[in-house]
């Protein structure tokens, strides 16, 4: 293997990517759009929630209790109601999505020392949102509750909570490094799936085939340009990830982008592989698309726990290297870990890698069938 040969063959591709405004977007765009779309549209959190309020009481302590909710900032009031049944139609339109009702004896109830019982009405049609919701009104509701009897009822077990590497339990912080891994999946597989095909299908594979090159110096040769790109990208997606969306990075960001080269040559070597198989652009990047996007997206465990999948579908998540790429890129980002605790994670990436790699170099046949 002759390196001259290599760098002709990568200078051949650097020139190819230069010349194809398509493929330039697609390398250094596309990854910018993906992280902009994904970041903002996927949150967990759950901010202004639109609210409606019958308040039949309309004491100073009703208000005050509505008041709790408006200032906690997750709850947006948006209409008072004179008639109970309006609330429904409010629920129904989808013009609020909780409502609060406060009967008429709610602060006689209070200062007499009685419960003073309301009752909250949440659009369950999005659980995951009402879920959320009805911790919020519950916690309002306590800290409303001992502020004002002021704690005089010891509790007889007092749970001291902590909430370690993500103590603001911000959805943004876990869902967005996750992010890269399922961009990048799709970038790195893109990226290559159609280097080989588009060789065959304008015909100049002939050409680099009558050449000297062997095939491990025109597969190397093929994947360093798209190796450099993949590098820039994901840096630009890291920088972003830090200071645009503000996601703390706790760990060293070296050993992150290290490790994040591993990734990427796994990627872009099954996007070679892809590509030597298919012959075809169109095939090519559909594949590629298959292979990368959807396991990274549901199987990775960049947005559903792996531990709450069924047991046979837990064991097929092995067999996808974004799984791996999301536990570093939590780890390093929201833990801070070094690579002693990632160890693991590296190994299986870079048996990835290889095996994928070797695998492109076996499929590729340098002759004309």
């Amino acid at each position: 293997m002759k390196l001259l040969r290599i760098k002709a063959i990568a200078k051949k591709e650097l020139i190819q990517i230069r010349r194809d405004p398509l493929s330039l977007a697609m390398a250094f765009l596309m990854p910018v759009i993906l992280l902009f779309i994904f970041g903002y549209a996927i949150t967990l959190d759950v901010d202004n929630l639109s609210t409606v309020v019958y308040d039949r009481d309309k004491s100073s302590l009703s208000r005050e209790f509505i008041r709790e909710f408006k200032e906690s900032g997750y709850f947006s009031i948006v209409g008072y109601m004179d008639r109970h049944d309006e609330i429904n139609r409010y629920l129904d339109s989808g013009k609020a999505k909780a409502a609060i009702s406060i009967p008429e004896d709610f602060s006689k109830n209070i200062r007499t020392g009685r419960n003073a019982q309301i009752q909250i009405v949440v659009d369950g049609s999005n659980s995951n949102t009402a879920t959320i919701a009805l911790g919020y009104i519950t916690g309002i509701s306590d800290i409303y509750a001992n502020r004002l009897t002021g704690s005089r009822i010891t509790p007889l077990i007092d749970a001291r909570t902590r909430v370690w590497y993500n103590p603001e339990l911000k959805s943004r912080n876990f869902i967005i490094p996750g992010l890269i891994a399922v961009i990048m999946s799709i970038i790195a597989a893109l990226l290559t799936s159609l280097t080989i095909a588009r060789e065959w299908e304008r015909g100049t594979m002939e050409q680099l085939i009558s050449t000297p090159v062997k095939t491990p110096e025109l597969i190397l040769g093929k994947l360093i340009p798209y190796f450099l790109i993949g590098l820039i990208d994901m840096v630009m997606s890291i920088l972003i990830v830090i200071y645009l969306f503000g996601v703390p990075l706790k760990g060293n960001i070296f050993l992150l982008i290290t490790l994040s080269s591993i990734f990427l040559f796994g990627g872009l070597s099954m996007g070679i592989l892809i590509s030597v198989v298919t012959k075809s652009q169109i095939v090519a990047c559909q594949a590629s698309l298959i292979v990368s996007y959807l396991p990274a997206l549901l199987l990775s465990g960049f947005m559903f726990s792996i531990f709450n999948m069924p047991r046979p579908l837990q064991i097929i998540t092995y067999i996808f290297p974004a799984r791996y790429f999301v536990a570093i890129l939590k780890g390093i980002f929201l833990k801070g870990n070094t690579l002693s605790f990632l160890l693991p994670e590296t190994l299986l990436l870079s048996v990835f890698g290889i095996l994928v790699f070797v695998l492109a170099l076996k499929k590729f046949k340098k002759r004309i069938e």
